[in-house]
């Protein structure tokens, strides 16, 4: 049998798969309990997805009954049963709801043998992982509502205060199939501030959220950028469109990065292979969980392709994160939120130590997080900050947020 009888005295197994739902305003963290029949030995997952929270709790739910049972550390079997015996192709929720359970698995198997998670990731190939950060150290509204110079100048100086050498900004507009003369100004305007804020040492990422609508559009503004020397442009046109990204990327003076609402292997072969990307950018909250994303990684590497994980999620998920950067050769930089909300580290301890511009190789069995669950109740399920909605143009278009 593939898994040990009750009998073994080495056998192991799952007994129950829970949620629990901390709201941190921007997005409901859905943290992922897997008990099993050894006492104290439980793992903990994140499978947070915005704007889908009641949706992810229930497909966790659906699909625990799957692998109750089974032994937790025979991860590549449970991830077999959760995809194949659902038979429909599952999506972003059933694919956020299976990595939030995986990265539990792998909690549980670090933590019974004694290792981190790193290590039987194929170990340790760095000993440090940089990553940056966003304008106001994650604060949401920093982030996607930074609008004028003097709000770009103040929250950028406290980034770089802070030790980051490294950030992203959201700075261009709400658009259509091309871009405005107005809008180019500002962007052009808003950059120039920025870099003279930071200084030529700092790396800036700019994230276009996939705004404009064509390849022209995006172009319209990688030209203007150029100037400022940007480390990537991410997300410059539609996620699923290969022939639009690689009509930027054949064009573009400056990398692209993109792949953070691709889910697995599947959907990041033909960008892979069509050379359109420097930056490979799977998410591991929602693109099949670390050994996917490690799958993920290696396709990235024979194509020349860096990986920088895209990760604005909880501390759970920047665990996982952590992991994955120590174990994975190509790996770049590392996004992380852990300002996001003001109670961040009260709910989970989590091993991401930062110092300056990196974070320290944790050394600690499994994942390496603890959940305070009383302290998380205190933050409820809420419906999260309809941000999306401000996507629209003056005339009524409703466009990519």
């Amino acid at each position: 049998m593939l898994s040990p009888t009750p009998d073994d005295p080495g056998a192991l197994r799952i007994t129950a798969v829970e949620t629990l739902v901390v709201n941190a305003e921007m997005r409901n963290w859905i943290l992922v309990k897997v008990r099993t029949d050894q006492d104290g030995l439980v793992g903990w997952g994140e499978a947070s997805l915005n704007w889908k929270t009641r949706a992810v709790v229930g497909a966790v739910e659906d699909l625990a009954s799957m692998i109750v049972g089974r032994d937790p550390r025979d991860i590549e079997q449970a991830l077999r049963v959760m995809t194949k015996h659902s038979y429909y192709r599952l999506g972003i929720v059933g694919v956020t709801a299976i990595s939030g359970i995986e990265h539990a698995l792998w909690d549980i198997l670090g933590k019974s043998v004694g290792q981190p998670v790193w290590r039987l990731l194929g170990g340790q190939v760095r000993d440090q992982v940089r990553v940056y950060t966003h304008l106001g150290l994650g604060d949401m509204r920093s982030v996607y509502d930074t609008v004028d110079e003097g709000q770009l100048r103040e929250r950028a100086t406290a980034v770089v205060e802070q030790g980051y050498d490294a950030l992203k900004v959201v700075l261009i507009p709400y658009g259509g199939h091309l871009s405005t003369p107005a809008d180019r100004r500002h962007v052009d305007r808003m950059m120039s501030v920025l870099r003279s804020t930071v200084g030529p040492d700092v790396d800036i990422m700019i994230d276009f959220h996939a705004r404009p609508a064509s390849p022209a559009a995006a172009m319209q503004y990688v030209d203007i950028l150029a100037d400022y020397d940007p480390m990537f442009c991410e997300e410059p046109v539609a996620p699923g469109d290969t022939e639009a990204l690689c009509a930027v990327a054949a064009r573009s003076p400056v990398p692209i990065a993109a792949g953070e609402r691709l889910v697995g292997l599947r959907e990041f072969l033909p960008v892979l292979a069509s050379k359109a990307l420097a930056v490979a950018q799977p998410d591991l909250n929602h693109t099949g969980g670390l050994l996917e994303g490690k799958r993920i990684a290696a396709v990235a590497d024979a194509e020349l392709v860096g990986v920088a994980p895209h990760n604005p999620n909880g501390p759970v998920a920047g665990a996982a994160a952590l992991h994955f950067a120590v174990s994975t050769p190509n790996f770049v930089i590392q996004e992380e939120m852990s300002g996001a909300v003001s109670w961040y580290d009260e709910v989970v301890s989590a091993p991401m130590k930062r110092v300056g511009n990196h974070w320290e190789v944790p050394t600690a069995p499994g994942l390496g997080v603890e959940v305070d669950e009383a302290a998380a109740r205190r933050h409820p399920y809420r419906p999260e900050v309809p941000h999306s909605g401000s996507a629209v143009l003056a005339d009524g278009t409703v466009v990519d947020w």
